[in-house]
């Protein structure tokens, strides 16, 4: 790590409202050869909408797991409905990343476990067309990503992180985890995948934030 980085993390740390246990922690973690990206500062857990921060308009979602049901479809050949039960069935995988939030703070080493989104992709079977893909979620958020994006490594649709599953205020039930992309584009209490022909703008793309969110190039906003 450069002179630089490091005296950028020190300032950070020092204005850290945390005990000197958790700041020291934070410091080792943020050294294990692990560059944060610019602008970023990291914290020791995941803020929670509704109440560690503030949601976009609407209440999170209280889901009833007995009558949720995940839709997949769009333009792909074989679409899908899945429960609650279903998904657990399918093929569990873990994937360990940090998490950053276009605001400015970041989360390291979180182990997020569910379905590789890759392993979805080759059950519904894309069609030639499908070139993007949608997410809807239950507090009427949307965002979407390309093919290419979400079968990249570490990409899943998470249940549990670090050993718990989620809960309402990180996304519960279901949610994506996307690394290296801002937590934005990591859509949360997904209803419906929807594959695409042409690009569909999200809720905060519409509203002036980078389409591409890249956290390692500080792409927050459009240009």
């Amino acid at each position: 790590m450069d002179l630089s980085l490091e005296i950028e993390l020190e300032e950070e740390i020092k204005l850290s409202n945390s005990n000197l246990v958790d700041r020291m922690l934070l410091k080792d973690k943020a050294k294990k050869g692990k560059r944060l990206p610019i602008g970023q500062t990291p914290i020791k857990r995941l803020l929670r909408w509704g109440k560690d921060h503030s949601t976009i308009g609407v209440p999170v979602p209280k889901i009833d797991l007995n009558k949720w049901v995940l839709v997949i479809d769009g333009e792909v050949e074989k679409p899908l409905k899945l429960s609650w039960s279903d998904l657990l069935k399918l093929p569990r995988v873990e994937s360990v990343s940090d998490f950053h939030c276009v605001e400015g703070w970041s989360v390291l080493d979180l182990k997020w476990e569910g379905i590789s989104f890759k392993y979805i992709t080759d059950l519904v079977k894309p069609k030639e067309t499908a070139r993007f893909i949608s997410f809807e979620c239950a507090d009427g958020y949307t965002t979407s990503l390309s093919l290419r994006e979400l079968t990249g490594e570490g990409v899943l649709l998470a249940y549990k992180v670090n050993g718990n599953y989620l809960e309402e205020g990180i996304g519960a039930p279901l949610r994506l985890i996307v690394p290296n992309k801002y937590a934005y584009k990591n859509a949360m209490w997904i209803t419906r995948i929807r594959f695409t022909s042409k690009k569909e703008t999200g809720y905060w793309e519409s509203r002036g934030y980078s389409d591409t969110a890249d956290v390692w190039k500080n792409d927050r906003f459009s240009t």
